[in-house]
Parts: structure tokens; sequence; C-alpha cells
């Protein structure tokens, strides 16, 4: 995160380039740069605030607010009509925190020591739920391949049934984890730690980081088909590579230097961990906001964006079975990913 606050520098300039009606590639990327190191300071506000809260509404707070950029760029796109681009950033992230974040520990921290092991309950047990969200995600999109054209199917219904019944499951979840079964699946990442910044900091950073990460979204919203006409770029592309990649930047890093200093639990926690809450949590409660937004949003995703997400799951379910990592898994799972990627940079869809 020290390095990456001096990427804070594209705040003044992205604002500068969106009220003077500069170049659309422009403002898309210093945007991009500026919400990388804001959402670095969103976690870590609430880290710190978590650690004055006590283990239990900590780990609640981490696990309920520790995709908040995600779920603003989201709120965003969806309010300016681009629902499709909002999905395509969710199915995004939860690919690219499996396969790109864990892969990247896997590599980095397998180079540095030649065999880790990470808490196998605790992966198995977030996997499986993960298989779930997976079910859950790809349920509606199966009804509409089904049904056909020449049948009406009640969309909004089916994916409002869903939302509730996937984010019900990851509050029970919740529980498991933080109350009933605590002792089980608790790793490294359960540690207590010291807080860097006190309480009024904290809440004063979290408040102005989210209000900056609002107004960046907005830019980077409004910049996107301007973006995709100049360079020819899908929509698809742009959401679930490009904007994920944004919106978890800084969670890369972190998980990647857990790894290097030998810290796999937290790594793959980070990794499978935020992969589940934007499943499970995230894309549910966009369905909900979009109702309020007036602009529903279905639970009907792509079947290239359910392929890539099964594909993530159906690895991340593998890896987490022995508890143990080295550096070629994050090799083959960042090269899962390119393949994924190079698919849908090519991927004849708008």
């Amino acid at each position: 995160m020290k390095y990456l606050k001096y990427l804070l520098i594209f705040v003044p300039i992205s604002i500068f380039l969106e009220y003077s009606h500069g170049n659309h590639a422009l403002i898309f990327l210093t945007s991009c740069l500026a919400i990388i190191p804001l959402a670095g300071l969103m976690g870590e506000a609430t880290e710190n605030i978590a650690i004055h809260t006590g283990p239990r509404i900590g780990g609640f707070l981490n696990a309920t607010f520790g995709n908040a950029t995600e779920m603003i760029i989201a709120i965003f796109a969806i309010k300016a009509g681009h629902a499709e681009i909002a999905k395509a950033s969710i199915a995004g992230s939860i690919i690219g925190n499996v396969l790109l974040v864990l892969g990247a520990s896997m590599f980095f921290g397998g180079l540095k020591h030649k065999l880790q092991t990470f808490n196998q309950k605790a992966s198995v047990n977030s996997a499986t739920l993960l298989l779930f969200a997976v079910i859950g995600l790809a349920i509606p999109a199966i009804f509409l391949q089904s049904i056909g054209p020449a049948q009406e199917l009640n969309f909004e219904g089916l994916s409002i049934a869903n939302a509730g019944i996937m984010i019900f499951i990851y509050l029970l979840g919740l529980v498991f984890s933080f109350f009933t079964h605590k002792d089980m699946v608790c790793g490294e990442h359960c540690e207590e730690h010291e807080a860097k910044w006190g309480k009024k900091k904290s809440l004063l950073v979290l408040l102005a980081a989210t209000v900056a990460v609002a107004f960046e979204s907005e830019f980077l919203v409004g910049s996107i088909e301007g973006v995709a006409k100049s360079f020819g770029w899908n929509e698809m592309f742009i959401g679930i590579i490009i904007l994920a990649i944004i919106g978890n930047a800084a969670e890369h890093s972190s998980a990647i230097l857990m790894a290097v200093k030998n810290k796999m639990d937290v790594a793959v926690e980070i990794a499978i961990g935020s992969s589940l809450q934007i499943a499970l949590f995230v894309a549910p409660a966009l369905v909900f906001i979009s109702l309020i937004l007036g602009k529903p949003m279905s639970l009907i995703f792509h079947p290239f964006e359910l392929a890539g997400i099964g594909a993530a799951v159906l690895i991340a379910n593998i890896i987490s079975q022995d508890g143990e990592s080295h550096w070629l898994e994050g090799v083959q799972l960042m090269g899962v990913y390119v393949i994924l990627a190079v698919a849908f940079f090519f991927a004849p869809v708008g």
C-alpha cells in the first residue's frame, strides 16, 4: 500500500480532465489509476475499524465491506444503464481473485519458499460455499436457455428469489466462521493485530475514500463507451478484465505480500474469501440496489462469464484439498487466467 499511495496524484488529474471535458481514454486511464490507491485506503481503514470493534464484529465488517470498491463501481454502471458491464465486473472479480490473485500469490510465495501450507479446513469450507454460489448464478441462465425465446419467464422475480437465498446462505456462512465453528476455520488471518490508526482517523479516511471512489467510478463509467469505440474493445472485456483488476488491485498486492512472508493462510483467505463475498453478497445485493435505482438487474450472466467462473471455482476446489502450494501451481492458475482474458478480448459480444 505504501507505493500505491503515490497513485493518489491521479485523483486531481482525473477530476480536472472530467470537468474540462478531456479525452475519454485519458479520463478512463486516470480514473482507473486513482481508484487503485483509494480502494487500498478503504480496505486499510476498514481493517483498522475492525480491530477497534473486536474480532467478531471486526470479522463481520471485513467480510461485509471488503469489496466495497467493486460494489460502488457496479452501482454506477447500473445507474448509467450498463447492467451488463456491472455483471461482467462481478464475474471478473470472482475469476480474477481465484486465478490471478491466488496464482500470483502462490508463484511469488513459492519462489521464496519451496512448499507453503495453509488452513485446509477453512479453504475447503470457502471453496464449497463458492461452488454453491456458482449454482445460484448459473440457474437463471440455464432456465433462460431451456425455456426458449417463445415462452416468458419472470426473470426479475427469479433473480430476486435467488439473490435473497444467496445472501441468507452468506450470512449463515459468517455465523459459521465467526461464531459456531470459529476454532475450526480460523487461521493466521484470525490473529489479533494492533491498529495503526485511531478509530476517528479510520472513520474519516473511510468516508473520504468512499466519496472519492464514488466520484471516480462515475468518471470511469461515463468514459467506457468512448474507450470501447476508440480502441475497439468489447464492453465485456472492459468489465470482466480491466474493471475487475482495478477494483482488486490493492488486494492483489496484499495477498502477494502475505505469500512472500510465508503467510499463505492470509493470501488464500484474501483470494477465495473475496470471491465468495462477491458471489454470495455483492452480486445479490446489486439486484436489490438496482430495484431501488429503478433499473432492475437480473442475475442472468453471459455463458462466457459462467464458463470462466465455473472453471475458476473448480480449480479453487481442487487447489484447496491438500492445504499445500508451490510456484508451479501459481503459474498454472495465472496461465488459465491469461487464456480466459484472451478469449474475452476476442469474444464477439457488445
